[in-house]
This record gives structure tokens, sequence and C-alpha cells, in this order.
């Protein structure tokens, strides 16, 4: 095995474990995923920013001690992946055109280099983030590395086709309706959308669509989630709200005993049309629950499919043109119908005419259907099993927006998140792990929700499952 397959066969605490033995150097690390970037990028276009050099020389300088010193990491190009003074474009041609650049460094950016972290680019985005597909036209689709005709999943979508073909073993994400999990499930990742209130989304921001997003990672490893959570999770001066600590670090589940459990199992909804394979995935993972002791059965929360949960759409809309205000601000122009992809722009103008009352009326049911949710796992369930995306990764194109057919492609990609968005809505902690392929080799993710605060019990089942299922062992068409 040749030095670029050894590292390329280790998640980030590996490449770190190599540094701190000094088996190993930051800049070897660095240079290694350079290099993967440059020949695997043309196939993919999972990076459209690098900043190679600066990488080079924080490898070569006084790096800070935390545990993922001298580990080589992607940042998306979105909000809450800000470094001050760094090109950040949100997957717009407006802000690409304007050459932007972000006016501070984010409170998780700043955690994720203080534990030693190095930043070597930036990942693709859909416009604004707001489509279930990386196919921006500022800088074209993001292909998945287990299949370059098919989608790597969004808004985190180059995020995790750069972590699936191996350039980094980790990279920054958020997660507003499933940006995480959905591209998690796409390219055979762990994809952790951490409980509200876990990780700060300052300096800029207290919250962001009232609550519903919040900044994480997609990696290849629970224990990599497991420790990356620990050094990111934790308030901040002045947010909002924040989510009880845990009882003991996040690191400290990882292969944890665990009790039986009760688990209740969802392949379908009558609202969604889900794939066999998909159905297949999660009833697999609960034959494997079962032999693993755990009580599983078909159960969810009965208000799962109320209609309420479509109030999260003003709430949303609303956000979107307060964002393009902001935006319109910072470029000293006004953004029009021209500078974006046709749908987004119908979302913004729509956002645009919400009042105040009727926004706040839109939350109050969003609260409504969040205490309906939870009732379910008070009611003596401790983790919901779900299809992550109810379809495999969809071909490139057909989640695009088009001028011709207004909110096609919003409609469409909707379609990818009723098993994630509410969850998004309710604040609760969820993880896709990628328990399944099909058989044309493509991942399918399955989804774990546990109640409000219990990211441990999801690292702990979850470091279970990995143990029998060793998904780290696969690696797709196009990898380092």
């Amino acid at each position: 095995m040749g030095r670029t397959d050894e590292i390329s066969a280790l998640d980030a605490t590996g490449q770190a474990d190599l540094v701190r033995r000094k088996e190993i150097t930051p800049l070897e690390l660095v240079d290694d995923a350079i290099e993967k970037i440059e020949r695997l990028n043309p196939a993919l276009n999972a990076v459209i920013h690098r900043h190679f050099e600066r990488a080079r020389s924080q490898a070569a300088g006084r790096l800070a001690d935390g545990p993922f010193r001298g580990v080589p990491f992607l940042l998306k190009d979105f909000g809450g992946g800000s470094i001050k003074g760094d090109p950040i474009y949100w997957g717009t041609r407006f802000l690409r055109d304007a050459g932007h650049r972000s006016p501070s460094t984010s409170y998780i950016v700043e955690k994720f280099l203080n534990a030693g972290f190095i930043v070597v680019g930036r990942t693709n985005v859909p416009e604004l983030g707001a489509w279930t597909t990386t196919e921006p036209a500022s800088f074209g689709p993001t292909r998945n590395p287990w299949d370059t005709t098919r989608s790597s999943g969004g808004s985190s979508g180059g995020s995790g086709a750069a972590v699936a073909s191996r350039m980094v073993p980790a990279a920054h994400g958020n997660d507003g309706g499933g940006s995480i999990r959905i591209p998690a499930s796409e390219c055979g990742l762990v994809g952790l959308k951490p409980t509200r209130g876990r990780v700060s989304m300052g300096p800029d921001v207290g919250e962001f669509w009232e609550g519903m997003v919040i900044d994480f990672a997609l990696t290849h490893t629970i224990r990599d989630a497991a420790a990356m959570l620990d050094v990111v999770a934790g308030a901040m001066p002045g947010d909002p709200y924040v989510a009880a600590p845990p009882a003991r670090p996040y690191r400290d589940e990882v292969g944890a005993p665990c009790q039986p459990l009760r688990i209740g199992l969802l392949t379908g909804l009558s609202s969604v049309k889900v794939h066999p394979e998909c159905a297949a995935a999660v009833e697999a993972a609960g034959r494997l629950l079962e032999s693993m002791g755990h009580h599983v059965e078909f159960s969810h929360p009965a208000d799962l499919e109320d209609p309420e949960r479509s109030a999260f759409i003003p709430v949303i809309t609303t956000s979107q043109a307060r964002l393009v205000e902001q935006f319109s601000a910072a470029i000293g122009r006004k953004i029009t119908a021209a500078d974006m992809d046709p749908d987004n722009w119908v979302v913004t103008d729509l956002g645009s005419k919400v009042s105040g009352t009727e926004y706040l009326a839109a939350v109050e049911v969003l609260h409504r259907y969040t205490r309906k949710l939870a009732a379910w796992w008070e009611g003596g369930f401790d983790l919901l099993v779900t299809p992550t995306i109810p379809e495999p990764p969809p071909p490139l194109g057909v989640l695009v927006p088009d001028g011709r057919e207004p909110l096609k492609g919003f409609v469409r990609s909707g379609e990818l998140v009723p098993f994630t968005s509410p969850f998004n809505v309710t604040g609760q902690p969820a993880i896709s792990l990628p328990l399944h392929w099909t058989s044309e080799g493509l991942p399918v993710g399955v989804q774990f929700i546990a109640a409000f605060g219990r990211e441990d019990l999801l690292l702990r089942v979850g470091s279970h499952l990995e143990q029998a299922v060793r998904w780290n062992d696969r690696r797709p068409k196009v990898c380092g």
C-alpha cells in the first residue's frame, strides 16, 4: 500500500493520530489532499475555491494543538463556513461577479481551526443553498463519485462528494431541511444534524430559518462525528438559546454499551412514494437492530404527515427575501430576477410579500407541530428509523429549476425532504448512516432520530451499527 492509499484509508481521527505519533507531518497530509483535489476534482467539481498556498504555509508553521492537528479540511461555500476576508459566494453569480468577501469568521470555523484542522478550500453549493442537488449556474454541477451521472445531493453536495472521494477525511456542511443528511445518503457518508442550539450560528446571526438551520460536518466514521461535535458544541456569547450540555464527551459514546432500546420503524408515508431499495434499507436496519437486542416495531409519530408542517414555507421564503436584501446592500446594487435562477427568484418574491403577522402565524403553527411530534418520544420510544430520502441518488439535471415551468424544480427538490425536514422544524438530532447499497452500487442512507438533546444515543447506536456493517471499507468509482 502506497502512502496515498494509507492516508485515504484513514478517517480524520486516524490522520491526526499519525501526526501525533510523528509518523507524518501536517504538510505531508495537506500536500496529499491537494494532490487528490487536483486529480479528482475535474471529474467531480466538488471544490470551487482553493486555498492551497495558505494551507501549506499553515501546515509548515505553528498549528493549534487540538485533537485534529494537521488534518486537511474543506468548508462549504455558505455563511456558516465563513473566514474573514475569504471569497464566499453562496452558489450565486451575483456574489461571484462582485468578488464578495466574508466580513467575519464564524464561530464554528474558529472552533474547527482551534482543533487543528487546516482549510484547503471551499466546496460547491446550489444557489443560495436552496435545492437538494448541487448544480448552480455559477459553478456547474457537482457529480457523485459513486456514479458521475448522479447528483451528490444538496445543499452540502460539494462537501459530500469531496469526502466520499477521499479528497479530505471530513468537511463542513449545514442542514436546514436535510442538507447534511441528503448528501450523506447519496454519497455513502455519516451525516449528523445536531440538536438546535448545540452549535452556535454566530457571530453574524443568532438563528437562521427560525432555528431550522444548524452547522456541522460530513464524515466517514462515527468516531469522527463524535469527536468533531465535542470540538464545536457549546454556547457562545449572545446566542439566543442553547442545548443542554451532554453528560460526558461525545467521543465516550463510541463503542459504549447500549441498553435495549424501543425503536420505531417507518418505511413510507401515504403522501410519499418510497423507492423499494430505500424501504428495504430501513427494514434491514430494523433486523440488524433486533439482532443487537433492541425492541423494534413499526411505529412513528401520527402527526408526521400533518399539513401544518407546510408552515415552514413562509418562514423559508421570508428568510430568503431578507437574505437577498442583505446581499444587495453588500454588493451595492439591487439584485433582480436576471441575477438568480427562476425558482429562487419566485421564492424570493413570495417571501417579500409575507406580512409580519403571517410570518408569526407560521411560527406558531411550527411550534404546535413540534410539540405534537415530540410527544412520540415522550411516549416511550427512544429512536425513530426512516429512509433518509425516498429514492437513490437522482440523475443530474432532474432537480434543476426551469424557467419554462416555474417552481417545478422547487417542488421536485421538496420531494426529497419529507423524512428530513420535520426534524429541522422540531430541532431534534438526526443522523444518516450508510447502511445500504443498491444493486447498481449506489449508496442509500438510513436516518435515525432521537429526542431533543440526545446525540449521545445516536452516536452510541451508530457506532455499533458501524462495527457490524463496516461501511468505511467501501470505495466509490472516483476515489483518491
